[in-house]
């Protein structure tokens, strides 16, 4: 697909990409803060009502954001990469593409559990109604897979964070840069 040389330069992502950046890593962070974790009675009891229906409103963001972000991506333009060895080009590449993937295998995860344990999901303050025939045991084995994806996707994150200040710090090129507002 041929992507538009306009939207961004050849050292930084553009604005979009870079709000889409920062916006879905705020609200992964949140979500997972917010997350009650734990049994089904715990998630689901009325004292961590709030903070469940947070989490999922918060995580259904995280769904569209990303898809929105994926669309994006497949017509903006890429800043040209740093010159960098061949293994920490790979590194890089294995990192985001985890990164996409888990950033819809979550929120999915999540999703599926909950409409196979028969409950609903909080959208924007609205519930979702369950899409799916209840199977409590399938919805719990993957309610709890959602759980370690939740937390893959922030030891992942943070090995990305902790890479982009490698490069900022030590390397000193612009890959941090490339995805820092202003100049």
């Amino acid at each position: 697909m041929q992507r538009n040389p306009s939207t961004a330069n050849h050292e930084k992502y553009g604005a979009a990409a870079q709000a889409f950046h920062w916006l879905i890593a705020i609200l992964v962070l949140v979500a997972f803060i917010y997350g009650p974790g734990g049994s089904e009675q715990h998630v689901y009891s009325a004292s961590t009502d709030f903070d469940r229906r947070l989490h999922e409103t918060l995580g259904l963001c995280v769904l569209v954001l990303s898809a929105l972000r994926l669309a994006w991506r497949m017509i903006d333009r890429q800043p040209d990469p740093e010159p960098v060895p061949r293994w920490m080009g790979w590194a890089a590449k294995a990192v985001q593409v985890a990164l996409y993937v888990l950033l819809f295998v979550v929120p999915l995860t999540a999703i599926t559990g909950a409409w196979l344990e028969g409950h609903a999901l909080t959208w924007l303050g609205g519930d979702i109604a369950p899409r799916l025939t209840e199977s409590h045991a399938l919805g719990a084995s993957i309610a709890e897979l959602h759980g370690w994806l939740g937390d893959a996707i922030l030891w992942i994150a943070g090995l990305h964070a902790a890479a982009a200040l490698y490069h900022h710090f030590v390397l000193k090129d612009g890959v941090l840069r490339s995805m820092m507002p202003g100049r």
